[in-house]
């Protein structure tokens, strides 16, 4: 286990980070299991995904227009209010619902005049066979609601305004579950970490790597992966590869981050249990869930030689940078 950090007095926010069907979930169940870590149950997204807090951070910065702030609002708007309340975990549970569901909502409902500039009407444009001064029908709309979003030269400003809401709905679960502070996990947050610190500064993340063929094998087996070996290389290469080409450029000495093998948290796993929880700034705590050698190697055997060995040229330099043989 690696571990770049500097000594805060107090458990700090955590993101856990991934390929995928490395181990985050797992990781992330059990740091939520320490007594002062609450893990939000389900994957939020509306961080890192398109349409989500990064893509707007963008849209009202460094890529302002009045149209491209609008459109960015829409997709957030869209994203916030239809799309993640609309997702349900494998329980049936919602994100209102594991946050609080008032919460959430009027999180929510007080980040728009934020963010907004101004308001206005335009006239809808004619559907059907109408025209300006003839409607198509007795129902055509008249006119639809534009916004103009703030531009801020200080990209600050807006991210501490994000940074509101986040503090309200993962803070707020976590202050109802009795605990300082929270863990979030979406996979690829993996490839994210400078949006992530720069809207939580003082966060921990935490990257789990697994060997890249049994990444791949068990992608394999996901609905929402490619079927194929050929498939299942095109989609998680150019994840390493930009990982790898974002890891050289930047130098993590100093930033809270953590980087630990599946693997090795199986064949030793009191001891790096301990140096994780030591990372996290909390005292070592003997978790239900763990990780087993044997769950982590049973798909050591799905290949046949010469598959294996197409993999392993595919993901040669790949599994050599992740720190594999």
């Amino acid at each position: 286990m690696r571990v770049w950090l500097l000594a805060m007095p107090s458990p700090s926010p955590v993101f856990v980070a991934g390929t995928g069907r490395s181990g985050t979930s797992r990781i992330a169940d059990i740091i939520g299991e320490h007594p002062l870590i609450h893990r939000i149950p389900m994957e939020t997204r509306f961080l890192v995904d398109p349409g989500g807090l990064r893509d707007l951070a963008d849209a009202l910065t460094d890529r302002y227009d009045p149209t491209v702030g609008e459109d960015a609002l829409h997709r957030l708007s869209d994203f916030l209010t239809v799309r993640v309340p609309g997702r349900r975990d494998d329980r049936g549970r919602t994100v209102p619902e594991l946050v609080g569901e008032r919460r959430y909502r009027d999180a929510v409902q007080q980040l728009w005049p934020q963010l907004i500039a101004h308001t206005y009407d335009e006239p809808a444009p004619v559907e059907g066979f109408g025209d300006a001064d003839r409607p198509a029908g007795p129902f055509a709309p008249l006119s639809r609601r534009r916004v103009l979003p703030r531009y801020f030269s200080d990209r600050g400003e807006l991210l501490g305004i994000l940074r509101g809401l986040i503090d309200t709905m993962f803070g707020g679960a976590a202050a109802d579950a009795g605990k300082p502070t929270w863990c979030e996990k979406t996979p690829f947050n993996l490839l994210c970490m400078e949006f992530l610190w720069e809207l939580v500064p003082e966060a921990t993340i935490v990257h789990i790597k697994r060997h890249p063929v049994s990444v791949l094998a068990s992608h394999l087996a996901q609905p929402w992966a490619p079927p194929t070996v050929d498939g299942a290389l095109a989609y998680l290469k150019p994840v390493y590869q930009r990982w790898l080409t974002w890891k050289d450029t930047v130098d993590l000495t100093g930033r809270r981050y953590i980087e630990v093998k599946a693997e090795d948290l199986a064949a030793d796993w009191p001891g790096q249990r301990r140096a994780l929880f030591e990372g996290l700034g909390v005292d070592d705590y003997a978790t239900a869930s763990t990780f087993q050698s044997h769950k982590l190697a049973n798909r050591n055997n799905q290949f046949d030689d010469e598959t294996r060995e197409l993999i392993e040229e595919a993901l040669g330099k790949v599994i050599s940078a992740m720190g594999y043989a």
